[in-house]
């Protein structure tokens, strides 16, 4: 799913091409896409495009006189930056935005249609779609800490929650306790002052560095290639390469339809945390760490 520093890709792309321009039609090629039904989409026809933003892990596209369009990308949807009037691919389009300059196309891979779009109008309206999560970058330690503490979860699940944070999801927040060294599965309650001040910084710094590279890497181009599993990462996407900062192999948490990366030297103090269905598998055969993991893998050669 696009994240924050993915997601401010697309608002500057977009912002250069179709910000002060009409937006002449819509062309909506899966009804599944469409949310809502008032102001219906025909109310678009004709608009100007006054700015393009985020509402968590949503991009807003503000038109004159108070009419919104919000788009939730999910796990598969991507935009593309075509000719005027270009066609809706055949299995993966789901819509067309024709501006006067060109045309936004809205793909989504796999069978699955989750991307949403939603029309609003008034403040009001827009505002209600916003799920809470504060500004994290624009949040200072004592906010922060507050909203962290806020409620009892792993930190993982906390960094993720569009209630508590906007625009971190599953990718960055491997990034992120991976730079405060922290473990995903710690408790928000349990943290020490500097701890939380660490996990503060790794938020600002992690988000910050990567929106500046992967700006570095587009240029002016319009983002094509927006994945959760980027050439640099630390941690996310590498399991069982070595930790850039120590060398020991990346391990994976998987849960539900999620997964954690994390280095058990840097965030875990050397122990391996185990998912619910292989501890349950293996009971105490379980290997609590490096040493036992590797004596488990020869064990299972032989």
């Amino acid at each position: 799913m696009p994240e924050l520093p993915d997601l401010s890709l697309y608002v500057t792309a977009i912002r250069a091409r179709c910000v002060g321009h009409r937006l002449d039609r819509i062309r909506l090629a899966s009804p599944f896409l469409l949310r809502t039904v008032d102001p219906p989409l025909y109310a678009f026809d004709g608009r100007t495009l006054e700015d393009v933003s985020l509402l968590g892990k949503r991009l807003v596209f503000a038109f004159n006189d108070d009419h919104y369009l919000v788009l939730h990308l999910m796990i598969a949807g991507r935009l593309h930056w075509k000719p005027a009037g270009a066609k809706v691919p055949g299995k993966v389009g789901l819509a067309a935005f024709d501006f006067e300059p060109g045309t936004l196309l809205l793909t989504e891979a796999g069978s699955k249609r989750r991307a949403s779009l939603h029309a609003a109008r008034g403040r009001e309206a827009l505002e209600a779609m916003d799920p809470g999560g504060i500004d994290v970058l624009g949040a200072d330690r004592d906010t922060f800490a507050r909203v962290l503490t806020s409620e009892r979860h792993t930190l993982k699940r906390a960094l993720t929650d569009p209630r508590l944070f906007s625009g971190i999801g599953n990718a960055y927040s491997d990034e992120i306790l991976h730079a405060a060294q922290l473990s995903p599965m710690r408790q928000t309650h349990q943290l020490e002052d500097d701890e939380i001040t660490r996990l503060h910084a790794a938020v600002q710094e992690t988000l910050r560095a990567w929106m500046d590279r992967l700006q570095t890497r587009v240029g002016d181009a319009f983002p094509e290639k927006v994945t959760a599993f980027v050439e640099g990462m630390a941690a996310h996407g590498r399991y069982g390469q070595p930790c850039p900062r120590c060398g020991t192999p990346i391990q994976r948490l998987v849960y539900a339809q999620n997964e954690a990366n994390y280095c058990p030297t840097c965030q875990t103090g050397g122990r391996l945390l185990a998912d619910r269905a292989l501890s349950r598998l293996l009971r105490e055969d379980w290997p609590k760490s490096l040493d036992e993991l590797d004596e488990y893998k020869s064990s299972r050669r032989q």
